[in-house]
Order: structure tokens, then sequence, then C-alpha cells
């Protein structure tokens, strides 16, 4: 087989990926709102503004806003702890580690990717649970240990995604800053990290949507009450925790209850993907 044979062929299978890629996204959006968004259309603001869920009740209530609000809450606190320890932690492993501690923690890191979030949840239970419980106060299965869990599960996304970006910074930039008589730390501060500031911000979105559509290592330590509090030594019910928690035994109207709830959590992770490409747009704009 000639070459322009083969650049022929391999084009058609990258367009089949493609194709295949935008395919499964098209059938996941239309199983998901074809009962949902009716749901939706007929409760409207009922719905979404809604703090009492309550579908065993005659008449039942489906409201959501406890669980928009928790996982908006538990995201935002888990970002709070995982977006600068994993930036930091990227540019100490993009500029500080040496050659053999880089080869250690490398590894160690793309481990922790590949750990099943639901040993994430044993973990928190066994040691972050016992430990708010003991040296904080409350039951220790709240807000913040689930946000401490997410914070931690995020981190090998954000640092391998920056650290990757960092490296690829034109390693001319740092030398010009150092020779003009710039120190390492600022060189790297205020020249590479700006400079690489699109790479962190995608590591940052995709551990915010790791973050929010989190399921079951969540659902252990966050306590799952349908509420809205500012304790976060109490317990709260996310959106993902919701739709787990009752699909197994909903049916009619509960069911498309559960529906258009997983409808608002896509309907919000598309929004946090399309303000990050609306941003990098304008950077690379401004950048031109």
């Amino acid at each position: 087989m000639d070459g322009k044979l083969k650049e022929k062929l391999m084009k058609y299978v990258f367009m089949a990926a493609s194709i295949i890629s935008i395919a499964a996204f098209i059938v996941i959006c239309y199983f998901i709102f074809k009962t949902g968004l009716p749901f939706i259309l007929r409760h409207g603001f009922d719905f979404v503004l809604g703090t009492k869920w309550s579908p065993a009740t005659n008449p039942p209530s489906y409201g959501i806003l406890p669980m928009i609000y928790a996982s908006f809450v538990v995201t935002f606190l888990a970002s709070l702890i995982g977006v600068p320890i994993g930036i930091f932690a990227a540019l100490f492993l993009a500029f500080e580690a040496g050659p053999k501690m880089k080869k250690l923690l490398t590894p160690m890191l793309n481990l922790m990717a590949g750990i099943p979030s639901i040993i994430y949840g044993f973990f928190a239970l066994q040691t972050i649970v016992p430990f708010i419980r003991e040296y904080i106060g409350g039951h220790g299965i709240s807000i913040l240990a689930a946000s401490i869990l997410l914070g931690i599960m995020i981190l090998p996304t954000i640092i391998a995604i920056s650290e990757a970006g960092l490296e690829a910074v034109n390693r001319k930039y740092y030398e010009a800053s150092v020779a003009l008589g710039a120190s390492h730390g600022r060189s790297v501060m205020k020249i590479v990290l700006p400079a690489a500031k699109n790479s962190i911000l995608a590591a940052v979105i995709l551990g915010i949507g790791r973050a929010i559509g989190e399921t079951m290592a969540t659902i252990l330590v966050v306590g799952n009450q349908a509420r809205i509090t500012t304790d976060i030594l109490k317990g709260i019910r996310t959106l993902t925790a919701n739709v787990v928690l009752e699909m197994g035994y909903a049916a009619g109207e509960h069911m498309e209850a559960l529906f258009a709830t997983a409808c608002i959590l896509f309907i919000f992770i598309l929004i946090i993907n399309g303000m990050f490409l609306m941003f990098k747009g304008r950077s690379s704009k401004n950048e031109g």
C-alpha cells in the first residue's frame, strides 16, 4: 500500500471517529432531553426554583433548587481547595522537581486519575469524615467532607493539564526574563504562568466539570439531605446524587423529574464549557 493510499485511508478513519463521537453526543442529548424537557416545560420555575423535593407526597413536589445550590456550593469549595494546590503542584513538577522526583511523582498522579471514585468515597468515609467529626464538629458527613474529597479528586486533572501547558511555553520567554535580571520565581510566576493561562484555564474547567458531575464518591460523604444551608458541617444533596438515589425505584412523573434534573445538570456543564470557549476566544484575539 503506497503512502497516498494510506494517507487517504487514515483520513476517512479519523473522519469516521469524529462522526461517531458527534453521533454519540447527539444520542445522549436526545435520550435525556426527550424525557426531561417536557417535564421542565410543564412545571417551569416551580421545578427549577422550588425548594421542596417530595415525590411521595400527594400532591408530589419536585423542586430542585436545594440540589442546584448543593452542587454549586460543593463544587465551589472543592475548587478553592483543589485549584491552587493543583496549579502550584504543576509549577513544582515543571520547574522545580528533579528528574528522579518527577519520574516518581508523575506515575503516582496518573494512578490517582485512574482510581475508581467509589474508592475515593470509602477513603473519605474512613479518614476525612472521622477527622471532621472529632476535631471540627458536626456528624462528619457534610458539605466540608464532600468538598475536601472532590478537591482531592480533581487534582490529577488540574496538575496534568497545567503541567503540559507550562512545559509547552517557549523556553525563550523564561530565559529572556532571567537575562533581564528577574529572579527564577518571578520569571515563572510573571512570565511563564500567564503565557500558559489557556491551558491552566482548561485544566480548571475540566476539574470543575469533574467535581460537579461526580456521583458515587459524593453520595457517601455529602449527607444527601435536600435542603439549603450555609453551615458547611451539615449535609446536603447534589443533583447527581438526587438522580442516583431515586432512579432505581422511580416511575411515571417521578422518573421524568429525575430526567429533568439530569437535563439541568447537562445545561450547567454546557454553560461552563461555553464560558471557557468564550474566554479562550477573547484571549486569542487580545494576543493577536
